[in-house]
């Protein structure tokens, strides 16, 4: 197949893309290589997919409709993996503005050309963010997910809505996942793992938000990309038992679809520090701090949906994730 995958340099963006150049597909990516971390890890990345030779490039910004439009009009898609966005829920204090560019104006460009070019199947990444203010767990994406916390995590929310807009009105296939504190090989240098390995490797102060007492569900990012290749797969055809007086928020009459992709298994943000400190050998040096606005105190997927319909289930332990993160961050930035 011919798939388009946006924000290809990026973390998840580019072990898809490589996922999907290994497996034979034709793979074109774009990014527009934004300098929100160090521009040099995401050419890195992009090096490594050069060597696929089913694999072409475009520097291009979902934002620019005209550009986009034009690469839907001369490439034509089967399927569309959409990555491309604004991240972090922190940043989004700092610059709203652009994760209405990103976000939402690109969003709508993604779903406009999908619609205009007959695109099979659009996955797009949500995020365990939408679920907010919501303390019941494990999140389930049977939960209401109404009171995000963060702008980016309102965007997030806004992106399922208008999916379904389309999926309703124009019978486009859309598929949304909610990805929980991805982590691994090639991880962006703003997420802890690369913050708290930088720290731990100069002995700098590691610092600890919520006093270490946050509970996330990391989940190694190569569980991430099977999932997400297995939905990719499974074009949704609509819910023909779904009701109106008893809404399944996950599912529709409509082809749309939300699924939750976690590991399972939440783990104590101090016991996380833990397993770092024993891959890098060091001890951190930890500077406890309160919790940040925008932040959840928790996170925990429910991941029965994703394992009834693909029959998958993330299951690399945090450990092993760890030390594969270690090895490869020890190759990529020597001391």
């Amino acid at each position: 197949m011919k798939i388009l995958v946006t924000g290809a340099a990026g973390f998840i963006g580019f072990h898809i893309a490589r996922t999907l150049c290994e497996r034979g597909d034709e793979v074109v990516g774009i990014d527009n290589l934004n300098d929100y971390y160090d521009v040099s890890l995401k050419k890195d990345r992009l090096r490594q997919l050069d060597s696929y030779g089913n694999f072409t490039f475009s520097k291009i910004d979902v934002s620019d409709r005209k550009t986009l439009a034009e690469l839907f009009k001369n490439l034509g898609f089967q399927r569309v993996v959409h990555m491309a966005a604004q991240a972090g829920v922190r940043y989004s204090l700092e610059n709203p503005y652009a994760y209405v560019d990103s976000n939402l104006v690109g969003f709508v460009n993604m779903l406009e050309n999908c619609r205009q070019h007959g695109v099979e199947h659009f996955l797009y990444a949500s995020s365990s963010s939408v679920y907010g203010a919501n303390e019941s767990m494990p999140f389930s994406t049977l939960d209401n997910v109404d009171h995000p916390v963060s702008l980016y995590a309102a965007t997030k929310k806004a992106n399922e809505s208008l999916a379904h807009s389309y999926s309703h009105l124009y019978q486009l296939p859309t598929t949304g996942l909610r990805f929980f504190t991805v982590y691994g090989p090639w991880g962006r240098p703003d997420m802890s793992p690369c913050l708290f390995a930088d720290a731990i490797i100069n002995e700098k102060p590691i610092k600890v938000f919520n006093y270490g007492k946050h509970k996330r569900d990391f989940t190694f990012i190569e569980d991430i990309v099977e999932g997400v290749i297995r939905c990719l797969d499974r074009i949704p055809k609509g819910n023909p038992e779904w009701s109106g007086l008893n809404p399944d928020p996950s599912s529709s009459r409509a082809p749309w679809k939300i699924y939750n992709i976690g590991n399972g298994t939440p783990v104590e943000l101090l016991d996380y520090i833990r397993y770092m400190e024993e891959a890098f050998g060091k001890t951190a040096d930890k500077e406890m701090l309160p919790l940040q606005p925008g932040d959840v105190e928790h996170t925990y997927a429910d991941v029965s949906g994703l394992q009834k319909d693909v029959g998958y289930r993330p299951c690399t332990d945090i450990r092993d994730g760890v030390r594969a993160f270690a090895d490869w961050y020890r190759d990529y930035y020597p001391c």
